[in-house]
């Protein structure tokens, strides 16, 4: 079963973003998808607190055996 985590490597501000971006396998830059939600933000505020909400219960990527899960190389 695939789970949801925040991003360790491709952080900004949470990782709520990359880890979105990965569970959902999207093939899109990270950045570009910030932009996105930072200008959708505008128009629907509540996604700041969504954000918020998501950034506290979403958990971050394990540490295991010196390497993150998300750590392919």
């Amino acid at each position: 079963m695939k789970k949801l985590y925040r991003s360790r490597k491709e952080k900004v501000l949470g990782g709520v973003i990359a880890g979105l971006k990965d569970y959902f396998g999207l093939d899109i830059d990270t950045n570009l998808l910030r932009l996105i939600v930072v200008a959708l933000t505008f128009f629907i505020p509540v996604l700041a607190a969504v954000y918020l909400v998501a950034w506290v219960i979403i958990p971050e990527v394990p540490f295991e055996g010196g390497k993150y899960e998300e750590d392919t190389d």
